[in-house]
Formats: structure tokens, C-alpha cells, sequence
């Protein structure tokens, strides 16, 4: 199948990528992060505020509102629909996986550029976050294009690359604000070899429009501000900077990183340190690059997977690279091919044994998710049992890939990675089905808003509730025949003659849905 696709044109090789891009069945959030995004953008809809992130009635200013008003947007045009909210990271996933083809091509030649971007496309960390509806995968794609743009630039006359390379920058900041000082530090080993490039006026120009949106939103916000929306986010990069709930210890990603990265870890491992000594030119990009930029964040007391996602590009670039060392290697081959061909399918038989006479049915999983589930493990250890120590490197290269390949378009197509909360979807369709609910407004109770366990749900079911009303201080506020979303069951249940529970269920607990007689 692969072998095929690489004959075609660049066009028809974007079909390869479907199933693992695209998901047309039923959706739900996750709190955090995208269920906090996806209700900030569904009040930039409802109230018309286009300027100020929200919650609830509360301006939230530790964070620029560029993926909110990227969810609006896309739901202003083409529908109010859980799935447009995802269409900002879906079109920025496909952009990276288009850029890291394009990488490849630079960097080593146009023969195999599909695989590094199939390699990033099944890689764990990357294709669990492209289909969440967060920033991350836009930020690493504008990183990715930024890295881009600066291995085209040989001289003065690449203006287009100069110019591109000042506007990343800006629409960086946009969307993660000082985390874009990060890979910016990262590159200057390669900054240094093209020392010329700041004294372009495009560079500058690039530069000036590529803060545009960050400077029309801060002369939009700054009104309603008694100081700088900047000090505002300055603050909460000291947070970050400082111990916090995230903070992880030093050698953080040098477990992380192994493990968010499967199946390609080790390869790209290999890789990096072959273009470390190997590669004069590539070095920088390759290997420098990634190495510098996991050194600052590792320095950094905010530690969350999701950070390494601006390099994953380049972990898919050394995957390839390490790949090919190890298929020219006498001495590591043969090493190479007993762990993939034999220890690796029979560890993915034993998971897939055990899961399915002694965990299925614990973990509450319906049929479809079980079946995708299971069916991808097995032609994962069926492709690279097929692995032989005879095979030519084309061979090899589509074994490897089918295993993974299918393994991530079935997880996909189960739900799994995107029906993320399915039994409060379910739930909620039922309550939202129920006569004294169908368009009618239900309010929240703010005060039940006591630790991230009903924060959680609060969040996922505000965005399921068909028409959401506003935030109140206490329940002691819900007018006659009005509804509420509320914690207060024992009170209620006090107050038997004033308040009805239209519904209640460990599902959506401690919330329960409440009718003021």
C-alpha cells in the first residue's frame, strides 16, 4: 500500500492520512484543557464578547483569547457544532504533517519524505493531541513552520522564508504567549550561521505582522483593564516559573519523552545522536535543536507532555534517520530486527491476551472500543512480525509504518480519542431530551464550583447543556420555574416545597439538575 502511494503526486499522498485525521461520529470533551477552551469560545458566541476571555461572568486574563476566538470563528461560519470546534486543530495537524513532508524533502530527499510525516502522524504524544481542541498542535506547527522557513533561507534573496520566519513569532505569541521564547532560544546554534538574517527589513516586517493579532487584541482589551493586559500575562508566567501543580522534577523528560513518543522513541534517540556527530549541516536542526530546547524546559518548573510537542516534528525527522542507521548497520541489524520481529508482537499478543480475558470487562469500554481496540494490537504485532533480516530498506520501512499505521486509525475510530467523555454525552443527550429542559435555560450555581473533581464536570456539562444560562453566586438566587445546575442535594432536600430535582446520577455527581416550584 505504501509502496504505491509513493509513486503518486504530492496531492494524492494527503489520502494516506485520513483515518488517522479525520473521525465523523459522535464527540465530547475533556475538561481541561479543551473543555475550558470550547466554553470560553461557546460565551464569546452567546454573549458577543469577542475580547475578553470569560468564565462565567469573571474576565480570566492569565491567557490570550487566540484559540477561543479560532473556535468561535469556525463555529460563526460553518455551525454551533462540537465537531467545528476542532476544525483550528485539524487544519493546523494536516499544515504540520504537509511542513514535515516538506522538512524531509530539504533536509534529505524526496524519495521517502511521506514516511517522516506518517512516522509523526502515529507517533502517541502527537496524535493524542491533534485531536484535542487545544492550542498546542497550532503553536508546534507554527514552530515547525518557523524551523522551516529558516532551513530555506541561503541568502538575501529567499525574501518569502525571511518574511515567513518574523511571522511565526508573532502569531506564536498569540497563541502561547512567552513559551515561544523557548524554541527561539533553542535556535540560535542555527540563528548564529545565518547571523545576516536580522538585518532584513522583511525579517522585521514578518516580525510587525505577525504580532498584529496579539497587538489589536491588546488595544481591544486594555480599556476594560485597570493595568496592561502584559503584566497581566507576565503573572502567570512567574506562576509557571514558580513551584505549582505542575511542577515536575529535573529529569522529567527523560522518562516523558521515551514514553509520549512510542513507538518511535529509541529510533529517534538514534537519530539525534547520529546527526549530532555525523552531520555538520543537519546538526543544527536535527540535533541541537531539540537537545537545547529540552534543556531549557527541563530548567523550567512547569513540566507537562504537551510542551514537547513543538519538536515533535524533528523527533519524526531523526526516527527516519535512525531508522536507516540501523538497517546499514552490520553490528545493530540483526539486534534490531529479533526485538521488532519477535519480543515486540509477542508483548503486544500477551496485552491483548490479558486484556481481553481478565480487563475488558472492568474497564467500562463499549463494544466498538473494544473490538478497534483489540483488532489494532493484533496487525500492529502481526505487521512487525513480518520483519526479516533480508528485507530491503523499502520493505523494512513499510512494515514498520503499516503496524503503528493501523494501530492509530483504529484507536481513532473507536472514539477512544475523541469520544472522550462518552457516558456524560450520553447522559446528557437524555437530560437534554426531557420536557422541562428542551429550550430552556439552566443555570449554574457557582458555588459548587469547590475543587477541579466538580470543576470537571461542571465544565463538560455546561457545554453539553442546550441553553446555558448564567453563573449565580447561590442557589438562594433561581427564580420560580427557573432551572439550575447545583451541589446543594441535602439542601434541596430540606426544601422539598420550593425545589423539585429534575435529575440526579453518578454520572454527572455532585451535580444535579433542580427546578425552583
Amino acid at each position: 500500500m505504501i509502496s504505491k502511494i509513493l509513486k503518486f503526486k504530492n496531492f494524492h499522498k494527503l489520502f494516506i492520512f485520513i483515518p488517522l485525521i479525520f473521525y465523523f461520529g459522535k464527540r465530547s470533551y475533556i475538561a481541561f484543557d479543551e473543555g475550558f477552551y470550547a466554553l470560553q469560545a461557546r460565551w464569546i458566541l452567546d454573549k458577543g464578547n469577542w475580547t475578553i476571555p470569560l468564565w462565567w461572568d469573571e474576565y480570566v486574563l492569565d491567557r490570550t483569547i487566540g484559540l477561543q476566538f479560532l473556535i468561535a470563528k469556525s463555529q460563526e461560519i460553518f455551525g454551533r457544532n462540537i465537531s467545528i470546534a476542532y476544525l483550528p486543530t485539524t487544519t493546523a495537524a494536516i499544515l504540520m504533517l504537509f511542513i514535515t513532508y516538506k522538512l524531509h524533502e530539504e533536509l534529505f530527499d524526496k524519495k521517502y519524505a511521506i514516511i517522516s510525516p506518517l512516522i509523526l502522524s502515529t507517533t502517541y504524544l502527537w496524535f493524542d493531541y491533534s485531536h484535542l481542541a487545544t492550542q498546542d498542535v497550532i503553536y508546534s506547527c507554527l514552530v515547525t513552520i518557523g524551523v522551516f522557513s529558516l532551513t530555506k533561507i541561503k541568502g538575501k534573496d529567499n525574501k518569502f522564508y525571511i518574511l515567513l520566519f518574523g511571522i511565526w513569532i508573532g502569531l506564536s505569541f498569540m497563541m502561547k504567549t512567552f513559551l515561544v521564547l523557548v524554541p527561539l532560544f533553542s535556535l540560535i546554534p542555527f540563528l548564529l550561521q545565518k547571523k545576516n538574517l536580522f538585518l532584513s527589513k522583511f525579517f522585521w516586517l514578518g516580525l510587525f505582522i505577525g504580532f498584529i493579532p496579539f497587538l489589536i487584541w491588546v488595544l481591544s482589551i486594555n480599556p476594560y483593564l485597570e493595568k496592561n493586559i502584559i503584566f497581566y500575562l507576565v503573572e502567570k508566567f512567574n506562576i509557571l516559573s514558580n513551584k505549582n501543580t505542575f511542577t515536575n522534577p529535573f529529569y522529567y523528560y527523560f522518562w516523558n519523552i521515551p514514553a509520549t513518543y512510542l513507538p518511535w522513541s529509541i529510533f529517534a534517540i538514534i537519530g539525534i545522536i547520529f546527526n549530532l556527530y555525523q552531520s555538520k549541516d543537519k546538526k543544527y536542526v536535527l540535533s541541537f535543536f531539540p537537545l537545547v530546547l529540552i534543556g531549557i524546559l527541563s530548567i523550567f518548573s512547569t513540566k507537562t507532555p504537551y510542551y514537547t510537542l513543538q519538536i515533535s516534528s524533528i523527533f519524526a525527522l531523526n526516527t527516519y534517520v535512525g531508522i536507516k542507521f540501523i538497517f546499514n548497520s552490520k553490528k545493530f541489524k540483526p539486534i534490531f530486527v529479533f526485538i521488532t520481529s519477535k519480543i515486540v508482537p509477542l508483548f503486544l499478543f500477551s496485552l491483548n491476551f490479558t486484556y481481553y480475558f481478565f480487563f475488558k470487562n472492568s474497564i467500562n469500554f463499549n463494544f466498538r472500543e473494544n473490538t478497534f481496540l483489540i483488532l489494532g494490537l493484533l496487525f500492529f504485532g502481526l505487521s512487525w512480525s513480518f520483519i526479516k533480516n533480508k528485507n530491503s530498506f523499502k520493505e523494512l520501512i513499510i512494515a514498520l509504518i503499516i503496524g503503528p499505521y493501523l494501530l492509530t486509525s483504529f484507536l481513532l475510530q473507536s472514539g477512544l480519542f475523541t469520544d472522550r467523555s462518552r457516558e456524560l454525552r450520553e447522559t446528557m443527550e437524555y437530560v437534554s431530551s426531557l420536557d422541562k429542559v428542551k429550550s430552556q435555560q439552566i443555570k449554574v450555581d457557582k458555588s459548587g464550583i469547590k475543587n477541579s473533581r466538580s470543576q470537571s464536570k461542571i465544565i463538560r456539562i455546561s457545554l453539553l447543556t442546550p441553553v446555558l444560562g448564567d453563573g449565580l453566586e447561590s442557589i438562594d438566587q433561581l427564580k420560580k420555574s427557573e432551572l439550575m445546575w447545583s451541589t446543594e442535594f441535602e439542601e434541596i432536600k430540606e426544601n422539598s416545597n420550593s425545589y423539585e430535582v429534575l435529575y440526579k446520577n453518578d454520572i454527572l455527581k455532585p451535580w444535579i439538575l433542580v427546578f425552583k416550584k
